[in-house]
């Protein structure tokens, strides 16, 4: 289909207008020629002059006739000088000038347009309205040049400020050429000969494009499209509009803002060759889409295809036809707005005074949802009226001596920034009160109405001024026009001129309304409102935050939400922070070198094939991932490295390729390229793992797989190429064997690390720095990074634009601080901490600058925000290289480390440019100061290259963070012993054998913690024996109090203490921690409960044996109590045991050397005592989950992924066998010992029973 271009669309009055399209017309490099030094004095008008020498026509450039230069009477903001350029010019700049030899000049202005001399527009300098700048002095020229150039006949500057001790003062040029129409644009409607068609239509001010196939037979994908652009185009000014069609592509564009859209689908369904209407459609009811069936305004310079429609139009060409009221002259409009600027402005306007009724009428327009519209009182003390918005409504209030207020409320919604008809009328016994089409009445109390003498828009004069005007709410910010009262219409103009009423902060013959949500500043979906002086971000639902829904609410990895202490679960990831791509659920698996990102696919769990004839497709599967292309790439690209794991299993299978060597399998990657290499090899080496690593149980061929045994064989293959994963499709044919056999599982994209969370950079002197190209963020500007130091100051990072420029430094020891310039001046904000920044550990630090404002963060501490001035500049424009750790001048650098540094979302890699930096080196140790919190229950920090990990030896906890808990279910019975040292037989005669023998092991202090539940009493806790019958035992009495036990003296009785907390044989998780410092003890419960005792038994525990957990078999010297507790054990949940460094729960479930644990009856492992099975009741036993096991996907803790163990049924029975033979060769040896105790046992039972119990 060829390209589709329909010319510029020109539109006034009630609908949109158009200025040039930016095809045709552009903007020429010649146009700059001065406009207003060629024209007649009569072209020049203003407001007022302070004489006739002052007068306007000698305000042209460099002239000193006259008083030289124009001055108005009064020197104040309402006043204003006007251009008359004859006929419509395109304006390209603007220049100013004082009074010739005067102290009057003008510092700073607003520039206005029109092309009828009245509704003027105002020009907007980038996305602000403030004013132009000025002069300083009365000769000096300033330009502005206008970006972008605008077309108009009339021009005003209206000063707004000016040398204090002068007067206002202005000589003035316009530079541009004449306005010449090339463009495309139109409203329109087209259709095709099957019901496509394509509509332009103007909707409250916006216009919208629909593109319709109209062809059922199309797929259900190809939707109709709707594109929406601009707003407030119903401003009685000029619009452009460019639509362009090239195949699917369509360009979109409504002054000089452009939407691209790719269409779906073929592009033949937009062969659209039927007809084509302007300003309606000929044959009503053959669209649907179009809603208005015909178009009320101008439209000027309609070109379709190069093809001058209004031209064929008036020479009455056969192939046009006309229908209805068309003229080929455009009238100029003759309605006067009133703006009104701030809360305290108002109009004030005589009423029809001595009339027996209230009767008034005007249209509206604001963004705001509250503010008072009119007030009124009635005359001889009969009342008074308020007309106001509040939240939306429209709502009147009448008020009468002696009579509660009546109130009528009438539409919703009115502040939609469109235009609103309200009618007000009160007479005897009713008001009305009409908005549009909305209609509400409010009967009266039948009491004369005689109308005030004055009514009072937008607002009230000071109270002060004994108006008595009313206003419950602020005053109005909007416009008003075609205001009439009783049946005379309001000229704005006489007001203007002061012929009539009053006003105050008004600007006349204007609308100043401004769209703040066009374009949206609003990112990430964040959905956009406003007022009438500044816009908000609704970010609700997005997954973003601050003040344009810019800053992501997750971690961009899971590296970092391990670096905040987060355990392995499902987390919400960011891969490009602040950048485009919306973030998606992973599940990280924290381990203990590092955190792997798990992205599940949607696939089938296993694939099954089976033969089929030579060459013809087995499977052909398709993976499809809940994260998009964008998140996925994004997410790979950060990562240390990926991998996916293919479990193939196979009976007779195919060879690897078909006999002229074409391959019978592929996979396909993220990028939709084709791969036939397996594993981590080369390109087309057609490889499996076995291949590689030279283990296949053929030597002749590269995968198990290939052997074509009769046999189930199996291939691990490891996809690691990660530029190309993930596996989005999978193919495999057949090389012709009937009866081969086979089935496949595709795990999950597995990710592990992240390379620009530890990515650093050392600076070793002030003047060393990174330099990387100018940072654009011109509307959005985010900067996050860690640093560590120990100077008091340095700058983080610089960049300068000609006048702009960022920079975030340390200011202060306990100073962090963040500058910029957008041309609004530079602007400061500060974070302070009560501890100093420069105390060698890192910092987080988070600076961003947007449209609303600017904001700093620095670690945990609160956010310090600074907004921007209201209608400033806001593009940060900046143009020299990126300076980090340093400035251009080499002075105040950084010292110190700077880590994860990242702009607007994208990571610069600072090592990478470290490496050929003189004075900066790659890389940064010293992360244990900051990250050793992370690891806890006596876990240790080590250092890495990249970040830390926790060493967990001597704790009683494992996992990533050494906070994994470690407990087991004791059956009645069972029990569980730890042995400090080798066991020796020893003769009664041979103590000192013994001393010199196991003197090593004697404690004068020792730390011991444990966590149970249980409901039985008694109870042993835990038992710990010495070679010098000393011993320490923790049990519970009978009441379910804890009683300690110290016999550090095998001459002396045990100190025995009660702890009469409460029942702790509750069923409830306890915590007890016991601390020994010689004759000291402290013991605490439940992290609360504290008390202190003192030993008489002794200082020192010698010859430590072993540690005890459930039943004793045999506690020889142990006082009655502790024999009847050893007795009965334990039977419940046991949790983080540990005595010193011993954790026997540890030693006996995650064995990592040579056994001292020996367990017997039944001990079984739980996941946590606080949430595992009732305490008493039987705890199925824990095994080791495998891959591909339920519940369960990525690495293993040990750091590395887990892999299907297709042999594991054989191990388990191995061990198995190996277990059996070990036990019975046991039992030999011990049942003697056993029979020679159990008679003495039983005689130390029946004597501890007959004694009172606890």
């Amino acid at each position: 289909m060829a390209s589709v271009a329909w010319a510029v669309l020109k539109v006034l009055l009630l609908l949109p207008t158009q200025t040039w399209s930016p095809v045709g017309a552009g903007n020429p490099p010649d146009c700059d020629a001065p406009l207003a030094s060629a024209l007649p004095r009569s072209s020049f008008s203003s407001s007022s002059e302070l004489s006739s020498s002052h007068g306007p026509g000698f305000s042209r450039l460099n002239r000193r006739d006259g008083a030289g230069g124009w001055t108005p009477l009064v020197s104040n903001k309402y006043q204003w000088l006007q251009i008359d350029l004859g006929e419509r010019m395109e304006v390209t700049a603007v220049a100013t000038q004082g009074g010739y030899g005067s102290s009057d000049w003008v510092t700073s202005y607003l520039l206005m347009f029109s092309d009828g001399g009245r509704n003027w527009k105002q020009y907007r300098r980038e996305e602000s309205i403030w004013g132009f700048p000025g002069n300083t002095n009365a000769d000096s020229v300033v330009h502005y040049r206008l970006q972008p150039p605008f077309e108009a006949r009339f021009l005003r500057f209206l000063p707004l400020a000016w040398n204090p001790r002068g007067r206002i003062g202005m000589r003035i040029e316009v530079y541009g050429c004449a306005y010449t129409m090339q463009s495309n644009g139109i409203l329109l409607h087209r259709e095709g000969q099957h019901g496509n068609h394509i509509t332009l239509e103007l909707i409250k001010g916006k216009l919208v494009f629909f593109l319709n196939s109209g062809n059922a037979k199309l797929p259900s994908t190809i939707a109709p499209v709707t594109l929406t652009l601009g707003s407030l185009l119903d401003d009685q000014h000029w619009h452009s509009v460019l639509i362009e069609l090239l195949d699917t592509q369509v360009n979109f564009t409504v002054d000089k803002h452009t939407h691209h859209f790719q269409a779906k689908g073929d592009s033949s369904y937009l062969d659209l060759n039927f007809e084509i209407s302007f300003g309606g459609i000929p044959t009503p009811g053959r669209s649907r889409a179009f809603r208005r069936k015909s178009f009320h305004g101008c439209l000027e310079n309609l070109y379709y295809n190069g093809v001058d429609v209004t031209e064929l139009a008036k020479k009455h060409k056969p192939q046009i036809l006309m229908m209805g009221n068309v003229s080929f002259s455009c009238p100029q409009p003759q309605t006067v707005p009133v703006t009104f600027l701030s809360s305290r402005s108002y109009l004030a306007l005589p009423g029809n005074s001595g009339e027996d009724k209230v009767s008034v009428t005007f249209q509206f327009r604001t963004w705001n949802r509250a503010g008072h519209l009119l007030f009124g009182e009635l005359r001889r003390g009969s009342g008074s009226f308020v007309l106001f918005l509040k939240d939306g409504k429209l709502k009147l209030s009448l008020f009468q001596p002696g009579q509660s207020p009546r109130n009528v409320t009438a539409g919703a919604g009115l502040n939609d920034g469109q235009w609103h008809s309200v009618s007000f009328s009160a007479k005897w016994s009713h008001m009305n009160v009409v908005v549009d089409d909305d209609t509400a009445v409010q009967p009266l109390v039948a009491v004369l109405i005689d109308s005030g003498d004055t009514y009072y828009f937008g607002g009230c004069l000071d109270n002060s001024s004994g108006s008595g005007c009313k206003s419950p709410l602020g005053g109005f910010q909007g416009c008003l026009r075609l205001i009439t009262i009783g049946d005379k219409a309001v000229d704005p103009i006489l007001v203007q001129q002061g012929a009539l009423g009053s006003f105050r902060d008004l600007q006349i013959d204007s609308c100043g309304i401004t769209d703040r949500c066009l374009p949206s500043y609003c990112e990430h979906g964040g959905e956009c409102s406003q007022s009438w002086d500044t816009f908000s971000c609704d970010c609700l639902g997005t997954g973003y935050t601050g003040e344009t829904c810019h800053s992501s609410l997750y971690e961009q990895s899971c590296e970092a939400h391990k670096h905040r202490g987060n355990p392995s679960g499902l987390y919400y990831i960011d891969a490009d922070g602040s950048g485009p791509l919306g973030p998606f659920l992973v599940y990280c698996n924290m381990t203990a070198d590092a955190a792997w990102t798990v992205v599940q696919h949607g696939g089938p769990d296993a694939v099954t094939l089976r033969g089929a004839p030579s060459g013809h497709p087995r499977s052909a599967v398709s993976f499809a991932y809940a994260a998009g292309a964008g998140q996925l790439r994004s997410a790979v690209n950060l990562a240390e490295r990926c991998e996916q794991r293919l479990a193939l299993r196979c009976g007779t299978a195919r060879r690897p390729d078909s006999r002229d060597g074409t391959p019978l399998s592929w996979w396909v990657g993220r990028t939709n390229e084709t791969h036939t290499s397996w594993g981590g090899s080369l390109p087309d080496a057609q490889k499996c793992t076995c291949g590689l690593e030279g283990n296949c149980i053929d030597s002749q061929y590269y995968c198990n797989c290939d052997a074509g045994r009769n046999e189930w064989t199996s291939d691990t293959i490891v996809l690691s190429q990660k530029e190309h994963l993930p596996v989005t499709q999978i193919v495999m044919t057949d090389a012709g064997r009937p009866h081969s056999e086979a089935a496949y599982t595709l795990g999950p994209l597995l990710c592990r690390g992240d390379q620009s969370f530890w990515n650093s950079a050392s600076f070793n002197t002030e003047t060393s720095y990174l330099h990387f190209p100018a940072f654009h963020g011109e509307l959005t500007a985010d900067v996050c990074f860690f640093f560590k130091t120990t100077v008091s100051s340095g700058v983080f990072m610089e960049n300068l634009g000609i006048t702009d420029f960022i920079r975030i430094e340390l200011r202060a020891p306990t100073e962090v601080t963040f500058s910029f310039d957008v041309g609004n001046g530079p602007c400061e904000v500060t974070v302070q901490s009560p501890t100093p920044f420069n105390d060698n550990q890192w910092h987080h630090v988070r600076a961003e600058r947007n449209v609303k404002g600017a904001s700093l963060q620095v670690d945990q501490l609160p956010q310090k925000m600074q907004p921007a001035p209201a209608d400033g500049h806001v593009r940060l424009q900046l143009n020299s290289q990126l300076f980090i750790g340093g400035t251009a001048t080499r002075q105040r650098g950084f010292l110190g480390c700077i880590r994860s540094l990242q702009l607007n979302g994208v990571a610069l890699d600072l090592e990478e440019r470290a490496t050929v930096t003189p004075g900066v080196e790659p890389g940064c140790a010293g992360h244990c100061s900051t990250y050793g919190h992370l690891c806890r229950n006596g876990g240790r920090c080590r250092e890495k290259r990249r970040g830390v990990t926790c060493d967990c030896a001597f704790s009683a906890y494992d996992g990533p963070f050494c906070s994994n808990e470690i407990s087991a279910y004791f059956a009645t019975g069972s029990s569980m012993t730890y042995h400090f040292q080798e066991h020796y037989t020893l003769s009664e005669n041979s103590s000192s054998l013994v001393s010199s023998l196991h003197r090593d092991v004697t404690l004068t202090r020792e730390m011991i913690t444990l966590s149970f539940r249980t409901t039985r009493t008694p109870s042993l806790l835990l038992y710990v024996s010495s070679f010098y019958e000393e011993y320490l035992s923790v049990i519970l009495a009978n009441n379910g109090s804890l009683q300690i036990r110290y016999k550090l003296d095998r001459h002396q009785n045990p100190d025995a203490f009660t702890f009469d907390f409460k029942n702790m044989a509750d069923g409830q998780l306890h915590q007890v921690k016991i601390n020994r410092e010689e004759a000291v003890v402290m013991v605490e419960v439940n992290q609360s409960t504290k008390k202190q005792v003192i030993l008489s038994s002794g200082t020192e525990f010698n010859a430590v044996k072993s540690l005890i957990l459930g039943k004793v078999l045999e506690a020889a010297g142990a006082d009655p109590d502790t024999r009847r507790a050893a007795t009965s054990g334990f039977t419940g949940c046991l949790s983080a045991v540990r005595f010193g460094r011993a954790a026997p729960l540890k030693a006996a479930l995650r064995p990592s050397g040579p056994s001292r644990v020996t367990v017997r009856g039944h001990v079984a492992p739980m996941a946590r005592c606080a949430a595992g099975a009732a305490s008493g009741s039987p705890a199925r036993e824990l095994a080791p989950r495998l891959a591909g096991g339920a519940g369960r996907s990525g690495p293993a803790d040990e750091g590395e992924p887990l892999v299907n163990a297709d042999r594991r049924d054989s191990a388990v029975i191995g061990g198995v066998i190996a277990v059996v033979i070990f036990i019975l060769l046991c039992i030999t040896a011990i049942a003697i010992r056993i029979y020679q105790q159990r008679k003495l046992r039983k005689e130390n039972e029946s004597k501890v029973s007959k004694k009172e119990e606890c």
